[in-house]
Parts: C-alpha cells; structure tokens; sequence
C-alpha cells in the first residue's frame, strides 16, 4: 500500500517512449530471431503462449494510442485494436511456424500463388479498384475449359490414331502435341499478361476454337498432321500463365486465397470432366460431308464450347487497370519488407504508434529509406528464366525435380491407359472413360484429407517422403513380371501411383509457396512460370517416351515406360533425403 506522499506507480499498459522503443526494438530482433530459426521452434510454439503475447501487445498499443488504461485481462485480443505491422508479423510467423492450415489454404497453395506476410492497405486499395468477380469467373471458366480440353481426347487418341493408319502408341503424340506447344505459349502468355488480360484471353479462346476444328476435320481428311497441328494449336492457345497472374495481381488479398482454390479446383474438375464427357460421346453418323463419331465429337463440342466462351468474354470481361503505379506497388511494398529485415538485423528502432508525419522528422526514418532506395534494385522481379533460376535454392530446385518426377509419373500413367487397358482387358472407350474419371474425382478428397487432418499432423518434408516413396510403390506394383496380368493389380497400383501422387503434388506447392524468393511472386518469370516450365516439360517427355517405346511392341510398351517413372522417383528420393534438413 502506498501513502498519499509515496510515488504512484504508473498505470498498467503506460510505457516511457524510452522503455517503449527498447520494447519494440527487441520484440523485433525477437521476430526476426523466430523466423530464422522456426525449424527449432515449430514442435514448442504449439504449447507456448505466443497467443498471450499478441493479446498483451495488441491491448498495450490499443492503451497507448488512446491515452487510456485498460485493466482488462491481457489475453484478451479488442477487435478494436490498431492494426499494426509488428503485431502482424508475430502472428503471420506463429501461423507460418506451427504449419496451421486447412483445406481452403491448403489448396490455394497448390496454385502456387505466393502471398504476401503482411498485407498492407494501399495494396488492398488497388486490388479493389482492379478487382472484377465476372472477370475472375471467366479466368477461371477458362482454367477449366482447358483442362477438360487436354483429357477429352485422352480414351479416345488410340483409336483415332489407328483410324488414320497409325499405330496405336501414336496416341503419345496425339497428347503430348498439347504439352510441346504450352512449353513456349506459357512464356508470352506470360510476358504479355504484363500489358493486357483482355487480349491474351481472346486470342486463347479463338486458337483454340480453330485447334479443335482442325483435331476434328482430320478424321474426313485423312490427314494425322492435320491432327497434329490442330493440337499444336489447342497448346498454343493454352492461357494458365495468364489465369495464374489475374489472380496473383488483380484480386484482392482478403479473397486471394480463395481465388487459387479455385483455380485449383477448376482444374481437377477439368480432368475428371474432360474423360467422362468423352465416355458419354459415343456415336457414328455424317453430317453432310462432316463425320460424327466419338473420335471427332470430343473437338467439335469442345470448338463450340470455346465458341460460347469468346462470345462471354468479349462481353463481360472488364480489363483491369495497367498502370506503373498499380504494376510497381507490389514491389516496392515487398522491397520495403526486405528493408524492414535488414533493419532488424542491425537494430534500427522504428515507434509504432508515431504519425506519419512524426516520422518524417525521425533521423531513423532517413536511414531506412535510404537503406530501401538501396535495396530496391535487389527486390525487383526476375527479368529472365535464368535470372529466377539462379533465384532457387539447392532446396527449391529438388522439390522442382520431385515435381517434374510426380508429372512424369502421372502423364505415363494416363496417356498410356487407352492402350494398356485395350490390350491386357479389352476395355471399351466407355470403360476408360470411367476410369480415368474415377481417378480425376480424387484430386478434391485426398487434397481435403491432407489439408485439413495430416499436414497439421506431420511436418510438410515428413509428407513430402513419404509420398515419394508411397509413389515408388505403385510404380513398382505397376510391372507385368508374372504371365497373367489382372485388372485388380493395374488398378490398384493405378491408384496407388495416382493418389500418391497428388498427395506429393499439393504438400510440393504448398512447401514451394511458402520458401520460394519473394522475387518470384510476381512478374513475368514466377514462381507458377517455373513450376509450369518443368510439369509441362514432363509431360512432353512422357508422352514422348509412350511413342518411342510403342516401336518394340505393345506387349512390352508397360514395362518400358515404367522404367524412366522408376529411376526419375528414386533419384527425387535420393536428393529428398540429402536435403532434407533444408526443407523447411
């Protein structure tokens, strides 16, 4: 107890500006020592009080800008509290560092879309006024469109192949013709989604529209490089590029994750759509002088289809607005991130609660802005696919291997089905279809399943191996080794290599958009850019390989190509476990 003429105590949450800044300066340093060292700190900030310490800061900051005490319990966190950028820190750490997730996040990371850790309101100011829901629809109805444009010719290519005096392998070149094309048009997509969304849009929908006519027109032509140009053509037209950056720049950030799980499941319901819309479209007769059978129909529905969607685009998209402004903001906002670091790193001491204009007048403020001017060039997005490349670290580069193995692995699987089902089961497109289907619809459960129970579970490198080898499993069960090859034991490790494999896919883009350079976020040269470099890439060496091995036999066309699946996923095993202390 104190007299009348003892010294009062100062209120609780009342700091001297001095105790306040050294308070801050080592909250930072605190951070900055967190995020460095998160693979120690994960299993113990489960159980600590971080919670608490955000509460206690959030509800001091709340007292200090009002000028009022509060004698609330500090575990309590006002909804009225300032927002504030160290604050948002700690918290955006704790969740990075204790891996809480759920399946919304856990799927957007799959659209390998890099969020920023700290959004700021500026940025928010000019997603809005650039954002459009019509606009994001049609991105997204052309994502989906795509797909189901790739696998609808998937149980049917064989045929088509044979029906043209070809060999049934052939079928590898009729799919992968799509792919070789998507290697180059990822890339002006890309850099032309610099200036315009409208236009690479409407070009998109309109080469495709012709590529499907061409696929079609071959059956009565006779003519397999008609086909073949005609699917050149569908992969020349192929928008992701553009869908992957409309989402990253022109969506605000409060609905940017939900924006990638969308873009991530329009894609796997393409795949399953695009192969059971081929097992309905079974038919035989002319129109004319035009032949309708299931070989053609898939591209003349998928011509009309893109032909309705032009016709949507051209009236309801809205071109967002281009300009340096909106264009460099995210830079520079990500610039003076890195800055806020190196700040951290020397101890430079920045008040929270100072006005801007107060902090104007601060001698510390000159320093960081020159230390941002500074670092500003160093922040800037890549200009080139070897400047990104050199961006990645020994880490990056064997989760893009592990992707390109997982890619390869499902392309072999796919591709080669129409095939391989033909000759050991005599199954019917209908039945191919099915199948192909079933395996598509899997993508959204097993993604729920690792989003929202095992990745909180298990750390993100833990899932990582064991999906790689789960994949290798199914891989090797795959072999025709005994005289009698079942139908349970294609299918069983079908699924095996399948699921795994999506299972290796959605932890791989989760853990690449948490730890790939922020320089890659935006750009032409991203993150998305490089990932689709090395998925497509795969997939034109698998398709590639079914062609070649189809050339010593379809009795001994499984085994072959299973061979580069089987040493690619061993050696993506290898790099995992030499790396994996790195993989954070």
């Amino acid at each position: 107890m104190f007299n009348k003429h003892s010294k009062a105590k100062k209120p609780v949450g009342r700091f001297s500006k001095n105790s306040h800044e050294c308070l801050m300066t080592r909250l930072k340093r605190l951070s900055f020592f967190c995020w460095n060292n998160k693979g120690f700190l994960q299993a113990g900030l489960r159980n600590w009080g971080i919670g608490a310490v955000v509460g206690a800061l959030s509800r001091n900051l709340a007292d200090l800008q009002h000028h009022q005490g509060s004698y609330l319990s500090i575990y309590d966190q006002p909804s009225t509290a300032p927002k504030d950028p160290i604050v948002d820190l700690i918290q955006a750490s704790v969740d990075k560092l204790t891996r809480s997730t759920n399946f919304l996040q856990f799927l957007g990371q799959r659209a390998l879309i890099i969020q920023e850790d700290v959004p700021g309101s500026a940025e928010d100011e000019i997603d809005d006024q650039r954002y459009h829901f019509m606009s994001l629809l049609l991105n997204l109805a052309n994502t989906f469109l795509y797909m189901v444009n790739t696998y609808i010719v998937v149980p049917t290519a064989d045929d088509y192949s044979l029906s043209l005096g070809a060999a049934a392998t052939v079928c590898g070149v009729i799919i992968g013709s799509m792919a070789v094309a998507q290697v180059f048009s990822s890339v002006y997509f890309s850099a032309w989604s610099n200036k315009s969304y409208f236009r690479p849009l409407v070009f998109s929908s309109i080469v495709l529209l012709l590529g499907n006519v061409l696929y079609a027109l071959a059956f009565d032509l006779n003519s397999l490089a008609v086909l073949l140009i005609g699917r050149l053509l569908c992969g020349m037209g192929s928008a992701r590029a553009v869908n992957r950056r409309y989402i990253s720049d022109c969506v605000p950030l409060k609905i940017r994750m939900q924006a990638s799980a969308g873009f991530v499941s329009a894609s796997a319901l393409g795949m399953a759509c695009g192969p059971a819309l081929a097992g309905l479209l079974q038919t035989n007769f002319k129109f004319y002088a035009i032949t309708i059978n299931q070989d053609t129909l898939p591209g003349w529905v998928m011509a009309f289809a893109w032909l309705i969607y032009s016709i949507w685009l051209w009236i309801s998209f809205r071109e967002p607005v281009h300009d340096s402004k909106a264009n460099n903001f995210p830079q520079n906002t990500d610039a003076a991130g890195h800055a806020e670091n190196d700040g951290l790193e020397s101890g430079l001491v920045r008040p929270l609660l100072l006005s801007a204009e107060n902090k104007q007048n601060e001698d510390g403020d000159q320093d960081y802005d020159d230390s941002e001017e500074a670092s500003e060039d160093s922040h800037k997005p890549a200009t080139s696919i070897a400047s990104a490349y050199r961006l990645l670290t020994p880490s990056v580069k064997v989760q893009l291997l592990i992707y390109f193995m997982l890619k390869y692995a499902m392309e072999i699987l796919l591709s080669e089905s129409s095939v391989i089902t033909t000759y050991y089961f005599r199954w019917s497109t209908s039945s191919v279809a099915i199948f192909l289907a079933v395996l598509g619809l899997t993508v959204l459960p097993v993604n729920a399943i690792v989003g929202t129970y095992i990745s909180n579970m298990f750390e993100d490198r833990q899932i990582l191996l064991a999906s790689e080898i789960m994949v290798l499993v199914g891989i090797v069960l795959s072999f025709h080794i005994s005289r009698l090859y079942t139908v349970p034991q294609y299918v069983c490790s079908a699924l095996i290599t399948f699921v795994s494999a999506e299972v290796l896919e959605g932890v791989n883009l989760s853990l690449l958009s948490q730890v790939m350079s922020s320089r890659l976020a935006r750009g032409t040269y991203n993150g998305g850019l490089l990932s689709t470099e090395a998925g497509t890439l795969a997939r034109v060496i698998a398709d590639g390989t079914i062609t070649l091995a189809g050339y010593l036999g379809e009795d001994k066309l499984l085994n072959i190509t299973l061979l580069p699946s089987l040493f690619i996923c061993i050696g993506s095993i290898a790099a995992t476990v030499l790396t994996y202390n790195s993989l954070f």
